[in-house]
């Protein structure tokens, strides 16, 4: 259950409390400004002749490179002898890698101007996608992994380990040749730590679950493949850092596309892995499966027709032929191979280093410095060697500025954000989290996300006449799993006189979803599609569960506002109308037509009023509600500075949920201007019990 609303109310204050902010100031300058770019185009090229052997001893002098027909200039030209290496006795120690990098950030350390540590170095990279492999499947592969550092490793060879538990990809160990380092970095792994229970496909193969889950199964597992590929997209960029050439050894339990819907995001990783130099070699940890007609004891029943029609065996046998398609396009369009139906898979890996011999590395600056995203044609040729076979990458898309970007574009730029570690924090945005008791087991949890109008101000200096808001974001529990996403926009326009009212407006995003009592964390991105520009707010929220409460009085949380609004006054609802009705019925914010609109910034005016809402919760056995006294006090560091007459509550108990709504309105106008600690109490004087809740507030004139 959930409602999607937008209110567009005035904006009290530009301050806020807990959002991701991040400031930039330009300093003002003098005179004229220029700028300039250039793009370096990097090419791993194997020249090889009749017997297929390495051909060395060439120079830049002996190569032709053109882009799109036009010559190019070669600035950058090198060999890696990595048969030479492969065939010596014990491997050179690499060089210490950048501490100050390692400390700062979690990923490849790129190679500086200079550095040659990887120079004559094959570089084989393993990543464990998690969320498609089962328990077995993990173990198998960390088996293999292992099999292979022991026992077929060359002194050649360099590793990187990364992983993917469906959050993000993490880089347990860059590149290194030391073998008991690699092992004691696999033996870490856990196996079962991630799982892939949401790649069910909504077909006749599918699992009757009795419809316990009311989210379309569709939506979460087109998402599920997006975010593994754009995962694989994440990997491949941080691999690009380097100019060798690299081959990442995919362990996978297959990953299956949903018909056209994943193919953007295939195409957009594939051409990254590509222009990063980045060949995919898929082992399926699966083995050699002889699958059960209508699945194995990993997953429940289907429950339907299709169990005596044939129509749910013949939908497993598809599904794992599927699954198994994107892996060989994935290898075919990288340079890579695919590793299925087999239960040696050290094998893929031996492959993968087999790959990788004796190569030339090409650099140039493409006369092209237009950003337009289009693919660029490379062709390169031997002057005096006809025969001789070169295989290269065959082109490269350029990049893009913003407003060259496709609509397939930008929902992979927001998934991207919204899969980084680290929070793009361009624009500023605020949030809050409430929770209301709906039983004995759910909790309606609405979210109010705000935006500074002001932001919107650049848009329109463009000469915007409207813009979009795109919101992306999902809920995920203690276990990291994801439980609920959030996808929406608002198109706002941008006329002459409204652009001058957002300065004192914000934009706020309203929804709402019942959780069960827990840990959560919550990540929602907003965009400015006019600019570009994109504000993250990450956080975490406890749900308590208030059945387990006994020494104080259970009260849910507490919201702080200065505004009541007429759902009348809603800019616009979006969603299904119908579900979005029933959501504001269970949402306790709206009463009577009117919705009170939390302060998420928590900045008042001295002239406003102060509105408090919270709710409290009889035992079961009351049948009527027992008085409670709720006041509210302003304290500066220890000293009280005003406080509010008590008001005693004996109505209004609901006799289902045994909820006692709490609400009070005051002046604010005996405040000084200043910070306060605004803290809530509640007493019950039959049960000889209190609560208390306190937050920072500001108040301005």
């Amino acid at each position: 259950m959930r409602c999607l609303c937008w209110l567009l109310l005035p904006l009290v204050a530009p301050g806020q409390v807990q959002p991701q902010v991040q400031s930039q100031v330009q300093p003002a300058t003098t005179g004229a400004t220029f700028t300039t770019s250039t793009q370096l185009i990097v090419e791993e090229v194997s020249v090889k002749d009749k017997k297929g052997k390495t051909i060395e001893g060439l120079k830049k002098e002996d190569f032709l490179v053109t882009e799109d027909g036009k010559p190019q200039t070669i600035k950058f030209f090198d060999f890696e002898n990595i048969d030479k290496l492969a065939e010596s006795a014990p491997p050179v120690a690499l060089p210490a890698p950048d501490i100050q990098f390692q400390l700062t950030q979690t990923g490849i350390a790129p190679e500086r101007p200079g550095d040659v540590r990887y120079k004559d170095r094959r570089l084989l990279a393993l990543y464990f996608d998690m969320k498609t492999m089962s328990l077995l499947d993990q173990l198998r592969a960390f088996d293999a992994a292992q099999k292979f550092i022991r026992t077929r490793m060359s002194p050649a060879d360099v590793m990187a380990i990364m992983e993917y538990n469906g959050a993000a990809v993490e880089v347990l160990q860059d590149f290194t040749g030391d073998r008991e380092r690699l092992q004691s970095i696999i033996a870490t792994l856990i196996a079962g730590e991630a799982d892939n229970s949401g790649d069910s496909p909504p077909d006749a193969s599918a699992s009757d679950n009795g419809a316990a889950f009311g989210q379309d199964d569709t939506e979460f597992t087109i998402f599920n493949t997006d975010r593994k590929l754009a995962a694989l997209q994440t990997a491949a960029k941080m691999l690009g850092t380097l100019n060798e050439k690299k081959s990442l050894i995919y362990f996978t339990g297959g990953l299956m596309l949903n018909g056209i819907d994943n193919q953007a995001q295939l195409r957009a990783t594939i051409n990254d892995a590509v222009r990063s130099g980045v060949s995919f070699w898929p082992i399926d940890a699966r083995g050699l499966v002889a699958l059960p007609p209508l699945g194995d004891a990993t997953k429940g029943s289907q429950g339907n027709a299709g169990m005596y029609t044939g129509a749910a065996a013949l939908a497993v046998m598809t599904n794992f032929e599927r699954s198994q398609d994107t892996l060989y396009t994935l290898a075919t369009d990288t340079g890579g191979k695919a590793m299925l139906d087999s239960n040696d898979l050290t094998a893929g890996m031996v492959a993968a280093e087999k790959s990788i011999t004796g190569y030339y590395i090409i650099g140039f600056y493409t006369t092209n410095d237009k950003l337009d995203g289009k693919f660029r044609r490379i062709k390169i040729t031997l002057n005096d060697n006809a025969e001789a076979k070169l295989d290269y990458r065959q082109g490269y898309f350029a990049g893009k500025v913003f407003s060259k970007f496709s609509a397939a574009d930008k929902e992979r730029q927001l998934e991207d954000a919204l899969m980084m570690g680290d929070p793009v924090t361009e624009l500023t945005i605020a949030l809050e989290v409430n929770f209301f008791r709906q039983n004995h087991a759910e909790y309606f949890t609405p979210i109010m996300v705000k935006i500074p109008g002001s932001e919107l101000a650049l848009a329109r200096k463009r000469g915007a006449e409207h813009t979009l808001i795109d919101f992306i974001g999902e809920i995920k529990d203690a276990h990291g799993t994801t439980i609920q996403n959030m996808r929406d926009f608002k198109d706002i326009k941008l006329s002459d006189a409204t652009a001058a009212e957002w300065a004192k407006r914000p934009i706020e995003y309203d929804t709402g979803y019942n959780l069960l009592p827990g840990a959560y964390q919550i990540k929602v991105l907003a965009r400015d599609s006019e600019t570009g520009r994109i504000g993250t707010y990450l956080g975490k929220f406890t749900i308590p569960n208030l059945d387990r409460e006994t020494q104080r009085v259970p009260i849910t949380s507490v919201v702080l506002s200065s505004q009541r609004a007429s759902m009348a006054e809603a800019i616009a609802t979006v969603g299904n109308a119908k579900q979005a009705a029933i959501t504001q019925a269970a949402n306790p914010l709206v009463q009577d037509g009117q919705k009170l609109i939390p302060s998420v910034t928590r900045v008042f005016s001295s002239k406003s009023d102060m509105y408090v809402y919270l709710q409290a919760y009889e035992p079961d056995a009351a049948a009527t509600a027992q008085p409670l006294t709720m006041y509210v006090s302003f304290f500066q560091g220890p000293i009280k500075v005003m406080e509010t007459s008590p008001v005693e509550v004996t109505s209004g108990l609901n006799p289902k949920s045994h909820m006692l709504p709490l609400q009070l309105g005051f002046p604010l106008a005996t405040l000084r201007p200043g910070e306060y600690d605004c803290e809530v109490t509640v007493l019950d004087p039959a049960g000889q019990k209190a609560a208390f809740w306190q937050a920072p507030v500001m108040v301005i004139p």
